[in-house]
């Protein structure tokens, strides 16, 4: 059994938007919903976690019991770090769950190829983690804004979710950050901490995380392009299906 927990408990202050930034419209639905019906749609996806303030736990469970098409699901209430609100959501998984995929809640645009990918190396090898190789240079600057080194781009990839452990073994990674205080950047940095090797799939680069309000605009565009090629495609797919149809009456007669 896989569960994926949605940390969306963020104010998402670099929107400027006021609100909680998944609640925010992106082509006519939430960003959360968008999220929550990728993963939906992934059959080795079992159940949904969405780990939101307390304060919008009624409200979530209002928007989602009216949406079509999610798998199973629980709205839960998180904490006041992105790590305390995945704590949380770990505590509602269920002994069943083997694996646990960790994805940003404003991550609406994430491929099912990249879930199963990332969901099979957890499987496969304990801790897995979606991620693009780096095309700008990197520079390391000092506090004078000096630079101190320009580190190889074939070693740097950029790091996104989802990202899938064994349950015991993410719950034990959570457990020793709360017992040592530490407080990491993502789930993998908690589960290094423990000497296991995490591997890297390669993910898309259109699997973007909504920050900023200029990334609301590429998120559409990149939505208004694949619905383009589906339409695109629809008129042969048409053809073909009424062509199956008419052959196989043709065969019965």
């Amino acid at each position: 059994m896989i569960t994926a927990i949605f940390p969306a408990a963020g104010q998402g202050r670099r929107m400027e938007a006021g609100i909680n930034k998944v609640f925010l419209e992106l082509c006519g639905k939430p960003i959360l919903v968008h999220t929550l019906l990728a993963f939906s749609r992934c059959p080795a996806i079992d159940d949904l976690i969405v780990v939101v303030a307390p304060e919008e736990v009624g409200f979530i469970k209002k928007i989602l019991c009216a949406i079509p098409g999610l798998k199973p699901y629980q709205v839960v209430a998180g904490g006041s770090e992105r790590q305390y609100s995945v704590y949380n959501g770990l505590a509602h998984v269920s002994t069943e769950t083997e694996l646990v995929l960790v994805h940003d809640a404003a991550r609406p645009l994430v491929p099912q190829s990249v879930i199963e990918a990332v969901a099979a190396e957890a499987a496969k090898s304990g801790a897995a983690i979606a991620a693009v190789p780096v095309k700008d240079t990197i520079k390391v600057v000092n506090e004078d804004k000096a630079v101190l080194q320009t580190p190889s781009r074939s070693s740097l990839w950029m790091i996104q979710t989802p990202q899938g452990f064994r349950r015991d073994l993410l719950v034990q990674a959570y457990q020793k950050a709360q017992l040592d205080a530490f407080v990491g950047t993502d789930d993998a940095s908690l589960v290094e901490r423990l000497g296991t090797s995490v591997k890297v799939v390669k993910s898309d680069y259109r699997n973007i995380k909504l920050t900023t309000p200029e990334d609301i605009l590429i998120a559409e565009a990149f939505l208004r392009s694949e619905v383009s090629e589906m339409v695109k495609t629809l008129p042969a797919a048409i053809s073909s299906a009424v062509h199956d149809i008419k052959h196989k009456i043709f065969k019965q007669r």
